[in-house]
């Protein structure tokens, strides 16, 4: 009788829940009356929607976890609860809403309603002021959205809610267009939705009315991905020599401070080529030619509302450096940005370090010079790297005059100053060493040598590989060593047995054959690698040895006069500069500037007051005692205390003091012997 008692089926929604999935056809009367039970509290539902109702949310979760076991009775339950919340979702009591919600999402989990209808439904109910509710439905609608795409992509799907999401990007509701914006980038960002129709859905976030839309969308192109970031990393040291070829490359021959310091130096340069090879392969997928469809007429449209902007002035920045990144890396004509980035370079201007990186960041090869006029406000560290990475990226944007002028601060007093006007010397070393005073110049490399200056609007196209020379010149010395000595034995033993070191010189020989090519001229080394590049097919190895020589080009002097000048200092952040500058370039400090007083005094009392006093305090053992003489010295005056033994200290003694005492000391010590 009593396991008849406990059997409260009607009323206990949890245990006939757990035996319907275990049995579903022996329990089919149970699962009936539940479902008139729900059928009757859903009429009273709509006669009162802004009622809380408990027993009507209980049965829609049941319904819910049982609608996999009663498919044909439930076949028209998902659309009843859509038409419910799309009806009423404004008035419905909020947890009951999220009942609904929650139903709606366990039965998408079992497929039991079609994802597009659904995905639709939850975007409309992002407009509820309920944050709950909007958090629970942006997770389901990434979630959902990626799991439609796992096995492979859904087109249809994924066409028809992107077309959904670009009319919510143009919804009157803010919090609606802002969650929408976040799920496109949200998808974008775990690489579900990475096409470049989203990328042009998401380019209509910067302009809206919106401030918080056009600023989410800004940070997304502007964004960097550390992923792209350290997968460069990691392959950056595939691809080039090593630090154990450099090093091999400079132990043969001599061991000499000359080779030692060629090292060195060949070890920066490889540093500041695998830097740049990684900056450069950091791909901002958002704002390349394949993503973006039409970038000139967008960074028009951004730069027209830009200069009618009332928007806050952080905001104009991000505006400012968006469209630099595109004109500088698109490469684009875009004149009316020039002036208006010079009119914020003041020097009163808040933040103008970030100014000047937009600035820098919009320069490239084709921008005209007179277009391009190098700011002259203020001669600080921060202009003077500002110049030096204009300057890289358009060297006729600066003049001779002004660049010697500028070279003049190398000897300044602030080291900051000092160390970009070397930078801005080092980088017209490599660029145009004719530009600079004699004495600037530095010692002439093979590299500098070969480098052209170009006019404006001229582009170099080769038609070799620099460097496919060493391989010419290397197997022409193969074949003489063949002609006129042994081949190297590589057996692994001799007669005896014994084992005999091999000595592998591969990238030894590469060096010695390096050397010889300073001898050559360039007009019959640009011979050799033109008939070398055009008569074979080369392998890794051979680019390896050809980008080793390239290296060296860059640490080996000149033939010719100018032996005597001191050589080239490289600085592996001056020279390492990718396709995007970071406000790192502008605002490098190689010595932090010295604080005034105020700021000083400031930091001391700051540091003062919850700091506690190290001055061991003596307590009386009783209070009421009276104080001894010795603790009432320290409040009398001094005037009353100074010729007094007891406040006369040992002091530092002059020399005749010293002389006298050391006099008498001797005295002293004379007459004791007597």
């Amino acid at each position: 009788m009593s396991g008849r008692h406990n059997n409260k089926l009607p009323n206990n929604l949890p245990q006939l829940q757990n035996l319907i999935k275990r049995d579903p056809q022996s329990y089919v009367d149970e699962f009936q009356q539940q479902f008139r039970h729900y059928q009757s509290n859903l009429q009273i539902f709509k006669l009162q929607p802004d009622k809380p109702n408990k027993e009507l949310a209980d049965l829609v979760m049941f319904l819910a976890q049982v609608g996999h076991c009663y498919p044909q009775p439930l076949s028209t339950f998902p659309q009843e609860l859509t038409g419910l919340l799309m009806s009423h979702h404004t008035m419905i009591e909020p947890d009951l809403r999220m009942t609904f919600c929650k139903a709606l999402i366990l039965l998408r989990n079992k497929n039991l309603i079609d994802p597009t209808c659904l995905l639709e439904l939850f975007f409309e109910l992002l407009r509820c002021h309920d944050k709950l509710l909007r958090k629970t439905l942006y997770t389901h609608i990434v979630a959902d959205i990626k799991n439609i795409n796992s096995k492979h992509k859904n087109n249809k799907v994924n066409t028809t809610l992107q077309n959904f999401m670009y009319t919510m990007l143009r919804d009157s509701n803010p919090i609606a267009a802002k969650i929408s914006l976040d799920v496109m980038v949200e998808l974008y960002k775990r690489d579900i939705w990475s096409d470049a129709k989203t990328v042009n859905v998401i380019t209509t976030a910067c302009f809206s009315k919106v401030t918080k839309i056009v600023v989410a969308g800004l940070k997304f192109f502007l964004g960097k991905d550390e992923d792209e970031k350290n997968d460069s990393d990691s392959d950056s040291e595939d691809e080039g020599p090593s630090v154990r070829d450099l090093k091999v490359r400079y132990s043969t021959g001599k061991k000499s401070c000359k080779n030692k310091k060629k090292m060195e130096k060949a070890m920066k340069v490889l540093r500041v080529q695998l830097f740049t090879k990684s900056a450069s392969r950091f791909f901002f997928a958002t704002i390349h030619v394949q993503y973006l469809f039409l970038y000139k007429d967008f960074s028009e449209k951004l730069l027209k509302q830009l200069e009618g902007s009332k928007e806050r002035f952080e905001v104009k920045i991000m505006m400012m450096e968006f469209i630099s990144r595109l004109v500088g890396i698109h490469e684009l004509f875009l004149f009316n940005f020039y002036p208006f980035v010079q009119r914020f370079l003041q020097p009163h201007q808040r933040d103008v370090t970030k100014i000047l990186l937009c600035a820098a960041q919009a320069s490239h090869q084709l921008v005209p010079p007179e277009v391009l006029q190098i700011p002259c406000c203020l001669f600080v560290a921060a202009v003077v790297n500002a110049i030096r990475e204009v300057a890289a990226r358009c060297p006729l944007a600066i003049t001779e005059d002004l660049l010697q002028d500028l070279a003049q601060y190398k000897m300044h007093k602030d080291k900051n100053v000092m160390m970009s006007a070397r930078g801005l010397i080092q980088l017209f070393r490599s660029l145009n060493p004719q530009m600079l005073h004699k004495k600037d110049r530095g010692r002439p490399t093979e590299a500098s040598k070969e480098a052209k200056i170009k006019d404006y609007g001229e582009l170099e196209a080769k038609d070799h590989i620099p460097g496919a020379e060493i391989l010419e010149v290397e197997e022409g010395s193969k074949e003489g060593e063949e002609d006129g000595g042994e081949a190297p034995s590589m057996s692994g033993g001799d007669d005896d047995g014994e084992w005999v070191d091999v000595h592998h010189s591969s990238d030894e020989e590469t060096g010695e054959v390096a050397e010889k090519l300073q001898n050559i001229p360039v007009e019959e080394r640009e011979a050799k690698a033109a008939a070398v590049s055009g008569s074979r097919l080369l392998t890794q190895d051979d680019f390896k040895k050809i980008r080793l020589v390239q290296l060296a080009k860059e640490v080996n002097g000149a033939p010719g006069k100018g032996q005597k000048r001191k050589n080239v200092d490289l600085d592996e952040e001056d020279d390492s500069r990718g396709e995007v500058l970071t406000l790192r370039n502008i605002e490098k400090l190689h010595k932090k500037p010295k604080d005034d007083k105020e700021t000083r005094l400031a930091t001391a009392m700051a540091g003062r007051s919850d700091r506690k006093d190290f001055v061991k305090k003596h307590h009386k053992l009783n209070p009421h005692a009276s104080t001894s003489n010795r603790e009432k010295r320290k409040t009398k005056n001094f005037m009353m205390m100074r010729h007094s033994q007891n406040v006369r200290t040992k002091g530092k003694r002059s020399f005749r003091e010293k002389q006298i005492a050391l006099q008498n000391q001797l005295l002293k010590k004379k007459k004791q012997y007597k």
